[in-house]
Order: C-alpha cells, then structure tokens, then sequence
C-alpha cells in the first residue's frame, strides 16, 4: 500500500487553464515551491494546470496550494505515471 494517496478531485471538463507547468523529474517540495512561485507570476482568478509525476507531489502540492488560500479545482491521475493540479490562483 502506497504512503501516498492522492485526493482526486475530478477537473470541470470546461475548464481552460492560462498557464501549464510540467515539473515531471521533479520531486517536494520543489513541485510546491515551483507551482507557487508560478502562481505568484499569475493574476488573481488565472487558472494554473500542474503536471507531476509521483504520488507524493500528487498529495502535497493540492494540500500545500490550498494551505496558501488557492483553489484547488483538480487533482487528476492522466495516465500510469502523470497527475495533473489544476489550481486557480486567491
């Protein structure tokens, strides 16, 4: 059983993100930090799509981004290996 288990939170289908950040090979909390610094280049309401690689960043980043007053509006496994975070920026 993995230490690590991801909240699914399944995107809006209608959703379009301003901005996409692919922190594959990257690992916490580098993919928290990085997400937030990208947010912190974006405006307030703008619509961040992350994509991880692992289950633990999968957990923290959502938990993390949420902690700092964003919304997490997605936390999607897309495919054996990837997550995507959708996030929209406080």
């Amino acid at each position: 059983m993995s230490r690590w288990n991801p909240i699914i939170i399944p995107a809006p289908s209608d959703l379009s993100a301003d901005e996409t950040f692919d922190l594959k090979g990257e690992v916490c909390p580098y993919t928290f930090v990085k997400s937030k610094l990208a947010l912190e280049m974006m405006e307030s309401g703008q619509i961040l799509q992350v994509i991880v690689d692992n289950a633990e960043s999968a957990t923290n980043v959502p938990q993390s981004l949420t902690n700092e007053g964003n919304a997490v509006l997605g936390c999607e496994q897309i495919n054996a290996t990837d997550w995507m975070i959708t996030v929209r920026k406080k």
